[in-house]
């Protein structure tokens, strides 16, 4: 595998890249070419080309000559010149492909400046690469602390160390000159070995380093785009797009490389439209363009006297206006020439998923409002409570004692008490009494049976009731 944290485990089976292709150990896959001439042999017996692609840290290339023949592979660990000494890097491209490449990136594979590989890397190569790479993130940590102390306004983005561990390149970015010279003493005194300085981009820096753009992948400068072309403002004008700094700007800082992948065709179609400063002459006012629709091909007017109303027109009408005001003929009106605008149906969502809303969460939820059946249904059940003792002594004293009128309280049909209880209230009463004494002897004049119309009384009695 092609860094560490990729390697197989003891089982055998692959860990996988957890970084998903931008690891700080040796960025897999970054800027890679697929080699589509793998499987094919050159013909007529003719040699296979003797220059291989080799990548070091975060996506860096260069090509070097195999001079010593050797059967090289996509993948290999190798050893190649450097100066001191020997770097080790990985074999990324191998064949006929690699002279295509180097036509593209202006490399001459005639000349004999390329320069060479040493061997493939032995176990101590490899040994002494793996422990160089584990030093670099402290030292970076450790490098910014100094030039914070130097206060120099630069930021080191990234250190890279040789192979052989004899030499660490410290790649950082500044928007001005920089004197670090005392600085790169501290550095060979804290670090105790050759040091040396490299400035970079800020587009370069972000490509070097990777992470994950607004669309959700991965930034375009650390995996395909390898050219950096200037991106302006204009690019974004023309793309009817709001000069919004904080939208419009990468990671790096710099305006989205991405504002170029549609720009030739925002300009083919803008071919077409007049001039969007253009000013038509009509006999109710002049009229100036407020707005375009690149690809309908429509742009609407409004007039110098009233900018609340606008008028849809298309190009051809609005050259044909153009044309009339340049032979000084004036047009009635742009009413005459407006586009009727007609308003598009509403597209129904048929949910034949039966999934949920996606914007169920967007709206705060409501407060529950309190169950009042359930509060009648508690006031029932406290009024349907048996009368208490001292209750139903007083109501017995406040009674004569022959009354049988089926109006008084004890007569009350509702209650479910049968008729003849209603005309004889000394049998009645003796019934309380013996269903009460069953329920508590110590309280013989418990009522069972309140009435439905009495007020709700006994809450007060339950307290007395504790009390006692």
């Amino acid at each position: 595998m092609a860094c560490t944290s990729c390697s197989t485990s003891d089982g055998g089976a692959p860990k996988g890249c957890k970084n998903n292709g931008t690891c700080g150990t040796d960025s897999c896959n970054k800027l890679t070419v697929f080699d589509w001439l793998s499987n094919m042999s050159p013909s007529n017996g003719e040699a296979i080309f003797d220059c291989v692609e080799v990548r070091f840290k975060n996506g860096r290339k260069e090509f070097f000559r195999n001079s010593e023949k050797l059967t090289l592979s996509i993948g290999d660990i190798v050893a190649t010149v450097a100066s001191p000494g020997h770097d080790i890097g990985i074999v990324t491209l191998t064949g006929e492909l690699v002279k295509i490449q180097m036509k593209k990136k202006g490399v001459n594979y005639e000349s004999n400046e390329v320069p060479k590989i040493y061997r493939k890397a032995s176990q101590k190569d490899i040994d002494i690469w793996s422990v160089a790479r584990d030093r670099e993130e402290p030292m970076k940590v450790r490098a910014r602390e100094l030039a914070i102390q130097h206060k120099l306004e630069m930021k080191i983005s990234d250190i890279e160390f040789q192979g052989d561990g004899s030499k660490a390149t410290f790649y950082y970015t500044a928007n001005d000159r920089v004197d670090f010279r005392m600085l790169i003493k501290d550095f060979a005194k804290e670090f105790s070995t050759r040091v040396e300085m490299k400035q970079v981009g800020f587009r370069q820096e972000a490509a070097r380093l990777g992470g994950v753009g607004s669309c959700g992948r991965e930034l375009c400068c650390s995996t395909w785009l390898t050219d950096f072309r200037s991106v302006n403002t204009s690019a974004a004008r023309y793309q009817q797009l709001s000069l919004n700094p904080q939208k419009l700007a990468g990671q790096c800082g710099k305006l989205k490389c991405c504002l170029n992948y549609e720009l030739d065709t925002y300009m083919d179609a803008l071919k077409d439209f007049p001039d969007y400063d253009t000013k038509l002459i009509t006999e109710k006012g002049d009229a100036v363009c407020q707005k375009q629709d690149i690809f309908k091909g429509l742009m609407w007017f409004a007039y110098t006297n009233n900018f609340a109303n606008w008028h849809v027109l298309k190009i051809d009408q609005v050259k044909e206006i153009i044309a009339e005001n340049k032979q000084k003929n004036k047009v009635s009106s742009l009413e005459d020439f407006a586009v009727e605008v007609v308003a598009e149906p509403e597209k129904d969502f048929n949910n034949a998923m039966g999934q949920e809303s996606l914007t169920r969460f967007d709206q705060p939820k409501r407060k529950k409002k309190p169950n009042r059946k359930r509060k009648q249904n508690a006031e029932a059940a406290i009024v349907a409570t048996p009368a208490k003792p001292q209750q139903e002594k007083n109501t017995n004293h406040a009674k004569p004692a022959g009354n049988s009128n089926p109006n008084n309280g004890n007569a009350n049909n509702g209650n479910g008490n049968k008729p003849n209880n209603q005309n004889n209230p000394n049998k009645q009463n003796h019934k309380k009494k013996h269903n009460s004494n069953k329920n508590n002897p110590n309280k013989p004049n418990s009522n069972e049976n309140k009435p439905a119309a009495e007020p709700r009384k006994p809450i007060t009695n339950t307290k007395n009731e504790n009390k006692k």
